[in-house]
């Protein structure tokens, strides 16, 4: 009997991993076949390999999940990765071999397992009509972003927007600092600019997003620039210029 394979799709390295590490567990007879962090390269992992499931995370850069489960309906059975209970319950009851939430939980995966194991010798699902219903979900308004899953060397937390100072950008990653410590996560700037709610969270410079909550005095300087100064850190953010208007009433 062939050997099923699967391709994984997961933008965040650590939760890529643990992923392949529970899956390769519950199904060590499961060969996973690639491990990829962006839409472009599940793409081509899924042409290269034509696994019989794709793993995939509905929020990529390059390309979306969705828009690789559209090549690969009627293929490949697919299951979502997702953080929004939207997505998936959409994908679900429209025929989806199944959905992981975030973070993951392994009782739910031994769930997913099962059923991956009864489909295996079934046709594909067409997504079509699913892809279509998730377009649509996907047009509408979202909900402010409420936590972050946030990675300090090994170790990987979920932290509250409302327990983060600011964030700034470090290289390919970006920084979230807490009065408890530092953190990185994959987003960057200009996402968590379109994410966070304007009314608390403020961007300060091109690499700076600020917790108006946390800013405990607006300094100015001798040369008209401001810095904020924050109620728990004792770090000084600067104030680039286009934003400096930000601050006129305070």
């Amino acid at each position: 009997m062939k050997t099923p394979t699967a391709v994984i799709a997961e933008d965040e390295p650590m939760l890529g991993a643990e992923l392949r590490d529970t899956l390769a567990a519950l199904w060590p007879g499961l060969d996973i076949v690639a491990q990829v962090e962006d839409g472009i390269e599940a793409m081509k992992a899924f042409q290269l390999h034509q696994p019989d499931f794709l793993f995939l995370d509905i929020e990529m850069p390059g390309m979306t999940g969705l828009q690789v489960a559209a090549h690969a309906s009627r293929r490949c059975h697919v299951v979502f990765v997702t953080a929004y209970d939207k997505y998936a319950i959409g994908a679900f009851e429209q025929g989806a071999v199944d959905y992981v939430l975030k973070p993951f939980s392994p009782t739910r995966l031994a769930t997913t397992v099962l059923r991956l194991k009864e489909r295996i010798t079934t046709q594909p699902a067409d997504l079509d009509g699913l892809l279509a219903v998730l377009h649509a979900r996907d047009q509408a308004p979202r909900p402010w972003l409420r936590w972050v899953r946030a990675s300090q060397g090994q170790n990987v937390q979920l932290i509250t927007v409302e327990e983060i100072l600011y964030f700034q950008s470090d290289s390919k990653y970006t920084l979230v600092v807490t009065a408890e410590g530092e953190f990185l996560i994959r987003k960057s700037i200009a996402e968590l600019a379109t994410e966070l709610d304007p009314e608390f969270f403020w961007q300060i410079h091109r690499g700076t997003i600020v917790n108006v909550d946390a800013i405990s005095a607006v300094h100015r300087k001798n040369s008209g620039t401001l810095e904020l100064r924050l109620k728990r850190h004792p770090r000084v953010l600067p104030v680039s210029a286009p934003y400096a208007h930000l601050f006129k009433q305070m």
